[in-house]
């Protein structure tokens, strides 16, 4: 193993965007086994410092790549297109319609059902971004392009959030 590799170098698949889960949590599994600090026990405190900091590294790499968002974004930035959602918010005038009738669906909900309906559409427009994202991606290699989809797949996950909030506030 080595500290510099990519997350996908370290967990040994391809830099795709496609995943296969069991495939990253059996190598997950793996390589905790491989860096766990118990094994390097007798060999003092400096080899359980070094394997504690590996340890540290297998995690934040399997976060990122089990989470399709965070794996877009680090594929993104690989590439050279950086998110940078905190200083770049422009977004398509028909996502932007979107969201807007969206909140307006969120704020006249007055029951459970319509609720319920918002979040369907909500999830049915997240499963067509992370789409995109795979073709994007895998694809067309088009990273400029799968950045701008992932600041919208970020708003749409916000969103969702306050779909939730709003239904923990109903005690739903």
């Amino acid at each position: 193993m080595n500290l510099n590799d990519t997350d996908f170098e370290l967990f040994a698949v391809p830099a795709t965007f496609a995943q296969d889960r069991a495939a990253l949590d059996a190598r997950w599994k793996e390589l905790q086994r491989e860096a766990h600090p118990d094994r390097f026990a007798a060999q003092g405190a400096a080899a359980q410092r070094v394997a504690m900091q590996w340890s540290v590294r297998i995690n934040e790499a399997y976060q990122r790549l089990k989470n399709p968002i965070r794996r877009a974004t680090y594929l993104c930035e690989l590439n050279g297109s950086p998110i940078n959602a905190e200083h770049n918010t422009a977004m398509p005038s028909d996502f932007l319609m979107q969201q807007m009738a969206w909140r307006e669906e969120l704020d006249e909900a007055s029951d459970v059902d319509a609720l319920d309906k918002l979040r369907a559409e909500v999830e049915a427009g997240r499963a067509r971004a992370l789409s995109s994202l795979d073709w994007l991606i895998d694809e067309k290699g088009d990273y400029p392009a799968a950045a701008r989809q992932v600041r919208a797949l970020m708003f749409i996950e916000r969103f969702a959030e306050d779909i939730e909030t709003k239904s923990d506030q109903w005690g739903q």
